[in-house]
């Protein structure tokens, strides 16, 4: 028969805030194939299955939760075990405008200095640019007859 249900919530934080995901695992340490799990949430039945997805959590699914392990033994598959999970309590606080705010500082400050890093970049490498001597584009002397040429051009456009 089935014994020892018991629920993993993950995350493992019993108080958590709305607009999370929250998944909550039942698991036997006793019990023969096949176990079916039902959940309830306050008492009353809400789904079926080793698993418990909650997703964008709100506060009216703050309560307890608890899982029911079944399994049949016998031949005649008359014989009905259950394990009931202790009450697992989730309380699902309002989120706070201020974590909004926060975050979509942290971003808006992320990008700014991410910008700057393009700015000083872009800038260095426009003064590296500029410093270098010119590449005369006619070499210094006309070469010898027979003599191999190589010619080398790099055109840069400066500023002004």
């Amino acid at each position: 028969p089935v014994a020892n249900a018991t629920i993993i919530p993950s995350p493992p934080s019993h108080q958590v805030h709305a607009g999370d995901n929250v998944t909550l695992h039942c698991s036997v340490h006793v019990g023969s194939a096949p176990v079916t799990f039902t959940w309830l949430h306050n008492g009353q039945e809400v789904a079926q299955g080793l698993l418990l997805e909650l997703s964008d959590v709100e506060v009216g699914d703050s309560g307890t939760y608890q899982c029911v392990a079944t399994n049949q033994l016998g031949q005649d598959g008359h014989r009905v075990f259950r394990a009931l999970s202790p009450e697992l309590a989730l309380e699902v606080t309002p989120g706070s405008p201020w974590v909004t705010v926060a975050a979509g500082f942290g971003g808006a400050l992320s990008f700014l200095v991410l910008l700057m890093a393009v700015i000083v970049t872009w800038h260095w490498w426009h003064r590296i640019s500029h410093s270098l001597p010119p590449i005369p584009l006619i070499p210094p002397a006309p070469p010898e007859e027979g003599e191999v040429l190589y010619t080398h051009v790099v055109v840069t456009k400066r500023a002004g």
